[in-house]
């Protein structure tokens, strides 16, 4: 067909897609190995909790590299509208990840709790929490500032993943020198707050590539915004129906506008291309119908 002989990948977009996912792969599989092998050495359990984040995210980040490889795919017969609902999909692969390892520390710190805990010494764990805290810190950073340019919902739930992240590494840090210095339970407590933020972060990516996948509407600010520039458009007179619906992480808009009833057929023509190309700027849009009426006709 035509129009897929005609696809043009855009390379920029790949590049930056290959660059977070080489990131995240890499530093996970870091973070897990050295946290996993101290955690087993020391006994801790926050460590050990963190760890268990670690390894999951291990885990994602390989989900993440074929998932978005194949939501990079270009439009074919079986998917004539491009491969992007696999983005989300693994949005929830990840979401199932965090749920799965949430669950997994959370029944460590408890069992360790209800045994009385057990002091851990603080120095090589609180190097390696410290070391990991601001390896994740880099890593939201990065992979933050791409999911922006490139609107991803896979990546923002990576980058989220990742400021969770570091706010677990501080509270296993605080648990593993409390236990130490202060009373053996601080380490499974800490440990239970670790799980907490794990859930936190499941939760989060549960909701939001649910709504990708389930045909959610635009927010209210965005519809908002739809209209305004549309309205913005020399010869539009009026929107009178704005219908949103995310097709994976972007969204189809079916927009109706009227025009001047007396306008001619290429005049009306010209007015929907100018709203479909401005529609078209912006970065949550992948796809826009315009539908042109007279304004005598609602």
């Amino acid at each position: 067909m035509q129009w897929v002989r005609d696809y043009q990948p855009n390379l920029e977009n790949r590049r930056m897609y290959r660059r977070a996912l080489l990131i995240t792969l890499v530093g996970n599989i870091l973070l897990a190995a050295g946290k996993g092998i101290v955690a087993y050495l020391t006994d801790s359990v926050a460590l050990y909790a963190d760890a268990a984040n670690s390894v999951t995210d291990v885990f994602y980040s390989i989900v993440m590299v074929i998932g978005l490889w194949i939501a990079q795919q270009p439009p074919d017969l079986s998917h004539p509208q491009g491969h992007s609902r696999f983005e989300p999909l693994v949005g929830l692969l990840i979401a199932a990840a965090l749920t799965i390892a949430g669950y997994e520390a959370a029944k460590t710190a408890v069992e360790r709790f209800l045994t009385g805990g057990l002091a851990v010494e603080p120095g090589l764990p609180t190097l390696v929490l410290l070391g990991s805290a601001a390896l994740k810190a880099g890593m939201y950073v990065i992979i933050k500032r791409i999911a922006e340019s490139l609107a991803s919902p896979t990546l923002a739930t990576a980058a989220r993943d990742n400021l969770s992240d570091v706010l677990t590494s501080v509270a296993a840090f605080v648990g593993v020198l409390g236990s130490g210095f202060i009373h053996p339970l601080l380490d499974p407590v800490a440990g239970l707050l670790v799980s907490l933020w794990i859930f936190r972060a499941a939760w989060d990516a549960w909701r939001e590539n649910l709504d990708y996948l389930t045909g959610a509407g635009a927010g209210e600010e965005l519809r908002a915004k739809i209209v305004e520039i549309a309205c913005a458009v020399p010869g539009v007179l009026r929107v009178h129906q704005v219908v949103t619906e995310y097709a994976g992480p972007k969204l189809v808009v079916d927009l109706h506008i009227n025009v001047d009833g007396y306008a001619t057929l290429y005049e009306a023509h010209a007015i929907s291309d100018a709203v479909h190309d401005r529609l078209q700027e912006l970065p949550e849009i992948d796809r826009v119908y315009v539908h042109v009426e007279p304004h005598d006709v609602t």
